[in-house]
């Protein structure tokens, strides 16, 4: 309600005194406040949160221009504290965390115009459900093409390999419908100091190709811990009002194209609607081509509206399912069984205010017992079985009949809790720092089909089966729920239970590629719901950091390496260079993922990490190894009091020549030529 409260306050205000009217000109020439600010002005001020995060059942109806009531006061006075005692917090966790980004890029410089990679990374929109977040012409402007790029069959390609894709030229590309593009990346880049300035691509602060010597690795750390004091302040500015994103159970087609059903099983249920009973299923709609324009993942218990092969509009519900509530639905026709539901123990009874029934809802217990629903046919065979996480409001009673597609049970989502940056700038830290989450989900390493073998002392085990080569069997502990059932069909990296993923284990089956991509996307989403626009070359910068060692293998080969031994990847690309050109054999090693505290200590430059933390420690382990610092970055060179080497500092500018022909340099100097080799050639005499 309050938001169609905001959508008619808005609207009158515009009309009143055709919009000129103090208030309405400061929102809408953006110079102060948003939206909800000015709803809580002249609107309502809305539901509102207590510090716990639940949301306060009575909304506050009036606003601060009538003003509000004691009660309503007291209320709000919940919210101002939180946002106060948050900031004086958070401030401290954004500097740490700006410092530790800093510490772990600062030597990170463009050294060339051009290092020469054929690697590159894939850009394509961010969509979350159905809703684009990120457009593609977005995240692709400024930045720098891998290879020839051509639109609608065309002769000529539309931007040609190591062009910037200026704004028209992203807009083509968005008009034309593509679903993403090949660009260069700092994730990529294969300088072997710092990186090149085509990888970065566009100075964001000019507008032009950035120039060598840019110390992009400090403005990157800057423009990710710079929101971070932002992301603090966020409660503060909001006043604790409680804003719930409401979903659109409406799920349609991007484009017109031709449907495909894959790993989808679904039935009629009792209203005669086709309603997909199976996990991991994902409708594709395909181009003229074939190729896919959008892959939507399928939940049980949503409605179909199309068939596989149907062709589609723009536009055309493909699908509708229950945005508030993760559904169980009967796979099988059959007689209900519930299993290890203990009233008191592992459920309790409830009324649902909606319906006014009794339900069973399954609680958080500490048991050997797991709940779950049975279908059974004739003589007692069990037909279908799921497990039954805590939460779930169980629809169906011992002994029932159900169709398949009847619904048995469903679980709400977690809407109420009010998204507080709290849950985002550690997060953030987390992500950079690459720790275990708590409580993490188990990922599949390998592709197959999933059989739930037994249950032994409150753990399940889970096998997955190959179509060829040796199955692997995941223990599931006591409380955790199962997002795959006995023969669904499961992908290697999709998780088999709850939780958020293990980065390490990203790297371990999916590769390098996807782990750069899961933690972009993770980052950048934290961002996103405070509504920072951040670029994302500059957390590639930082991810850049974080992967830039390899771990050595059992066996070295030829090399000097140890076993297990950490190196950088450009010296171990070295070194297994030389080795194979003395026919020696290179060593084999695995990429590994480094947290930027760990990253920044690992440096090449001892006076750098000794500066950072840990001093006595850094300092006794370089004596020991006799370590040598070559003062190559920018903050040893500042610890030391040298010019730092980057901006005009850097090398590329302090050893240069003038680069004017001799004629010009003559009349430039008014002396003969002989003097002006002479002069040039004077030892001590460089031009800086």
């Amino acid at each position: 309600t309050s938001d169609l409260v905001t959508e008619a306050m808005v609207k009158s205000m515009a009309d009143n005194e055709q919009g000129f009217t103090g208030i309405f000109l400061m929102y809408e020439s953006k110079a102060r406040g948003s939206k909800s600010q000015i709803r809580q002005l002249a609107g309502m001020r809305g539901l509102l949160a207590k510090p716990s995060g639940d949301i306060i059942e009575s909304p506050i109806t009036s606003n601060f221009r009538e003003g509000l009531t004691v009660v309503e006061y007291f209320i709000s006075s919940h919210g101002a504290r939180k946002g106060l005692a948050d900031t004086a917090l958070k401030t401290a966790d954004a500097g740490y965390l700006t410092r530790r980004l800093v510490d772990v890029a600062q030597d990170v410089t463009i050294e060339e115009i051009d290092c020469g990679t054929i690697n590159g990374i894939w850009m394509e929109p961010l969509v979350e459900g159905a809703e684009v977040i990120a457009p593609l012409n977005e995240r692709i402007v400024g930045r720098y093409v891998l290879e020839d790029l051509y639109i609608d069959n065309q002769e000529e390609p539309v931007v040609r390999a190591d062009e910037e894709i200026t704004e028209e030229i992203a807009q083509k590309i968005l008009d034309a419908g593509l679903p993403g593009v090949t660009v260069r990346s700092v994730l990529t880049c294969q300088s072997k100091k710092g990186i090149c300035a085509m990888c970065y691509g566009r100075n964001l602060a000019t507008g032009k190709l950035v120039e060598l010597g840019e110390a992009v690795g400090i403005i990157a750390a800057q423009s990710i811990g710079e929101p971070g004091t932002q992301l603090t302040m966020r409660t503060f500015h909001i006043g604790g009002a409680a804003s719930r994103q409401v979903e659109n159970p409406d799920i349609k087609s991007n484009e017109a194209g031709v449907t495909e059903f894959r790993n989808v099983r679904f039935a009629k249920n009792r209203e005669g609607n086709v309603v997909s009973v199976n996990r991991g299923g994902e409708i594709a709609v395909l181009n003229s081509d074939g190729k896919e324009i959008q892959r939507v993942a399928l939940a049980p218990g949503c409605t179909l509206h199309c068939q596989h092969g149907e062709k589609v509009s723009k536009g055309q519900v493909l699908f509708q399912r229950d945005p508030y509530n993760v559904n169980i639905v009967a796979e099988k026709d059959g007689v209900i069984r519930l299993e290890g539901m203990v009233q008191g123990v592992t459920v309790r009874q409830e009324v649902n205010n909606d319906t006014g029934l009794e339900e069973l809802v399954v609680t958080e217990h500490k048991h050997d017992l797991h709940p779950q629903i049975t279908i059974v046919g004739d003589g007692d065979e069990v037909l279908a079985f799921t497990t039954i996480a805590a939460d779930t409001h169980v629809l169906v009673k011992e002994g029932d009949h159900v169709l398949a597609g009847d619904l048995l049970a469903k679980t709400p989502r977690q809407f109420s809790k009010t998204k507080d940056i709290t849950g985002g700038l550690p997060r953030v830290a987390e992500l950079f720092e690459a720790r275990q989450p708590k409580q993490p989900a188990i990922i599949s390493h390998i592709d197959g089909i999933v059989e739930l073998v037994s249950t032994t002392k409150g753990v399940r085990k889970v096998r997955v089966v190959p179509p060829q080569g040796k199955e692997r069997e995941y223990s599931i502990p006591p409380g955790k729920h199962l997002n795959f059932h006995t023969g669904d069909r499961i992908y290697a990296g999709q998780r088999i239970t709850d939780g958020p993923v293990i980065p390490q284990d990203i790297l371990e089956v999916l590769g390098e590629d996807s782990l750069r991509r899961y933690l972009l996307d993770e980052v950048q989403q934290v961002y996103r719901l405070q509504g920072v626009r951040t670029h994302d070359k500059h957390i590639e910068i930082i991810i850049r950091q974080m992967l830039r060692k390899v771990r050595i293998k059992a066996d070295p080969g030829d090399t000097p390496f140890l076993a297990h031994e950490e190196v950088d990847k450009i010296r171990f690309s070295e070194v297994n260079e030389e080795t194979q050109r003395g026919d020696g054999r290179p060593a084999e090693a695995e990429p590994i993922l480094q947290g930027i505290t760990k990253a920044a200590l690992s440096t090449n430059s001892f006076v750098a990490a000794a500066s950072f933390q840990q001093t006595t420690r850094v300092l006794t382990d370089a004596a020991i190894s006799g370590k040598s610092d070559h003062l190559e970055g920018l903050k040893e060179n500042v610890i030391i009091g040298h010019l730092i080497p980057a901006g005009t500092g850097s090398p590329h500018y302090q050893n240069s020549r003038p680069q004017l022909p001799m004629e010009d340099l003559e009349e430039h100097l008014a002396i003969g030529g002989d003097e002006v080799e002479e002069a040039l050639d004077m030892p001590g005499e460089e031009t800086g």
